[in-house]
């Protein structure tokens, strides 16, 4: 997308957590610029300093600007990122005008069936999985206002008819208070719509669940990862296999649709890990999955322990290539059979009440003799270096 802008003569500026991790590739495609973290005062003085004169030389238009990344005379020239803790905490309303909405809607209902937006009421995470990468916010968490984030709901709701909002925060409301107020907020001025989430299973206390279901939550994405608290552990997640369960139940008892993000092949994972995973899912039984493997981020903890095992593949060309890109217990294909079967026991669960007598018990049969056949056959899958860093 860089190089074609770039191929129309058009000025671009990349952002984002890749981008701040590793700049070069963006300018070599063609960006006129890289923000390092989350750089808001900059970007809005360079557009500005564009919209005055869209042919301004790079020297003259980063001159005098923090955490930005450009290349002059080909070199790569870094001024340091700009702390998070003195970035602008309050973002100005998006140019909704520049954006063709109904053709984004139409896309929607395309794929879909129905059109949803998205949304953002706090930015950062502040716990600290060692995989997790934060190259813009840190560990901080800087929540929005309820009633602020509220009166985007009503109108958007106003202005485009969304049938549903996707939250793109790592942890949305994180208080139950705050998610309580939110809900009233966008309730009194008829802007609730149905909205999907991200959150952790420790934060889903009885009083959570409560007021995101007054809220309007329909759906909510628990980073569950495994069913192992060994590797939990390991991951520094923070979170136990019964409070997983407790957050699934918990939602559950409000209708809320439960999702889990579920990651394979981390350092020292063994096939009793994976196993457990399965257990969890059996279990659980959420009412969908999201599975990976264990992807290596440049500035993580993670990616220090693996990072001499890196081989020339660094990024995944789309989020479904379950491409190991380091050691670990076995290869991808392995991690890929175990997505597929991970995934199909959610689709077993999902058939219709009208066929899931016999076609259930065939389905399930099914899947019974694959996961012994992929057991039985578990040391074919195997790296034959083995595992470079063993989880105790």
């Amino acid at each position: 997308m860089i190089g074609l802008a770039h191929g129309f003569g058009a000025r671009s500026i990349a952002v984002g957590s890749d981008a701040s991790d590793t700049p070069e590739p963006y300018l070599h495609a063609g960006a006129d610029a890289v923000l390092l973290g989350e750089a808001l005062d900059t970007l809005l003085t360079i557009t500005t300093r564009l919209s005055a004169d869209p042919q301004l030389p790079v020297n003259q238009l980063i001159d005098g600007q923090q955490g930005i990344a450009v290349l002059l005379a080909g070199r790569l020239n870094v001024t340091p990122a700009i702390k998070p803790a003195t970035s602008r905490k309050q973002v100005d309303a998006p140019a909704w005008d520049l954006i063709d909405v109904e053709r984004y809607r139409a896309v929607w209902l395309r794929s879909h069936g129905y059109f949803s937006l998205n949304m953002a009421a706090s930015r950062g995470c502040s716990f600290r999985c060692n995989w997790c990468a934060k190259p813009i916010w840190g560990n901080q968490y800087l929540q929005r206002s309820a009633r602020e984030v509220a009166a985007e709901m009503i109108d958007l709701k106003r202005r485009f008819q969304p049938d549903h909002i996707w939250f793109a925060d790592d942890i949305f409301g994180f208080r139950p208070d705050w998610v309580m107020e939110f809900g009233d907020a966008a309730q009194a001025g008829g802007g609730g719509l149905p909205f999907t989430i991200q959150t952790r299973a420790d934060l889903l206390s009885p009083s959570m669940a409560s007021a995101l279901k007054h809220a309007g939550c329909a759906e909510a994405w628990i980073g569950a990862e495994s069913g192992s608290q060994r590797v939990l552990d390991a991951m520094n997640k923070g979170t136990t296999i019964p409070e997983i369960l407790t957050a699934r139940e918990r939602l559950k008892a409000q209708n809320i649709r439960v999702g889990f993000f579920i990651q394979l092949g981390y350092l020292g994972e063994k096939l009793e890990d994976i196993l457990a995973t399965r257990a969890l899912i059996e279990q659980a039984m959420p009412d969908d999955v999201g599975v990976s493997v264990s992807y290596p981020l440049p500035g993580t903890a993670f990616y220090n322990q693996v990072k001499r095992q890196l081989g020339p593949k660094t990024h995944w060309k789309e989020s479904n290539d379950l491409e190991m890109m380091f050691h670990g217990t076995y290869v991808s294909d392995f991690y890929r059979t175990v997505r597929d079967l991970l995934h199909e026991r959610i689709t077993a669960e999902k058939l219709p009440a009208a066929v899931r007598g016999d076609e259930r018990r065939s389905a399930m049969q099914a899947l019974q003799r694959r996961w012994e056949s992929l057991i039985a056959l578990e040391h074919v899958y195997r790296r034959e270096s083995g595992v470079a860093i063993a989880v105790n």
